[in-house]
């Protein structure tokens, strides 16, 4: 018999991350725990990695909160064409960008959204989710979360390219998530990282 890989171990630690009754970060603290309990040099060199994005500022020259955002037009999850004017006439919006899917820490985050969507709707707000992976992958993602939320496709990171959110994973970081269990090639479409 097989090991599970750590994907697969950490799929019962994320399902435990989403049902905790406690606020989104300390869901994702706790999942940060179990990576480094189960894991502790994947998690050295993810906290590598984000010590490298600190020193380098990233994200630090993005919109912030209240900021006007760049114009875009995406595709969501059925292949439709969104334009966030569009959304912006339906009322106030909050964009969030998430790396996809496979993702623990997205998925997470994905599954509080869908939780607080009411609320948010309730108010006359929408909720949008921008990730980089293929139309699948993101109707998937909706799926597993139970969004109403529509999940729009940046393929290949052009607009998290534009508002300077989107990373280069290095090459110490993709070794270790594909010996993982994590190959995002298939779900962006490409073998950029």
């Amino acid at each position: 018999m097989t090991q599970p890989s750590l994907a697969e171990a950490l799929e019962v630690c994320t399902q435990h991350c989403k049902e905790m009754d406690a606020p989104l970060a300390e869901r994702l603290s706790a999942f940060a725990s179990d990576v480094k309990t189960l894991a502790p040099q994947f998690a050295d060199i993810v906290d590598r990695m984000v010590d490298r994005l600190k020193t380098n500022g990233a994200g630090t020259s993005a919109p912030a909160i209240g900021d006007a955002m760049p114009p875009f037009v995406l595709p969501d999850e059925n292949g439709h064409l969104v334009s966030l004017e569009q959304l912006l006439e339906s009322g106030q919006t909050v964009v969030t960008f998430h790396r996809g899917h496979w993702c623990p820490y997205c998925r997470i985050s994905a599954d509080a959204l869908a939780k607080i969507e009411p609320e948010v709707k309730a108010v006359g707000g929408q909720l949008v989710v921008i990730t980089p992976e293929i139309q699948k992958f993101s109707k998937q993602f909706k799926s597993e979360v139970g969004a109403d939320f529509q999940i729009l496709t940046d393929l290949d990171c052009g607009y998290a390219l534009e508002l300077q959110l989107a990373i280069k994973i290095n090459d110490e970081k993709r070794s270790a998530m594909t010996q993982a269990g994590w190959d995002i090639s298939p779900f962006h479409d490409n073998d950029d990282w």
